[in-house]
């Protein structure tokens, strides 16, 4: 008696807004593109890719100390190097200040 109480997967299918369907297609394109973007890097010279995924990743990681838009499992890493590096807001406060005479 239960089975025929709940609803159908093709009806809750039915229900879904046209929204869902375009995050997941764009779910799915982006997953087909990850794979073959990575059986290109795969083929390429590892000198060249490692230089490639140093360089990324420091934009980023100076990107997200500059910004402070890091994830919540970086902030103990970035609360620590941020004070040795420019921020966002650090140009603003510095001409806040009154000049010394």
């Amino acid at each position: 008696m239960i089975f025929f109480a709940a609803a159908s997967a093709a009806d809750t299918i039915k229900k879904l807004p046209p929204q869902t369907w375009l995050k997941i297609g764009l779910a799915v394109l982006a997953f087909i593109a990850a794979i073959i973007v990575l059986r290109r890097v795969f083929k390429m010279n590892k000198l060249i890719m490692g230089v490639v995924v140093f360089v990324g990743g420091s934009v980023l990681f100076f990107s997200w100390v500059y910004n402070r838009s890091e994830p919540a499992f970086m902030t103990p890493i970035i609360e620590k190097v941020a004070p040795f590096f420019p921020s966002a807001g650090s140009y603003a406060n510095k001409q806040q200040v009154a000049p010394k005479p």
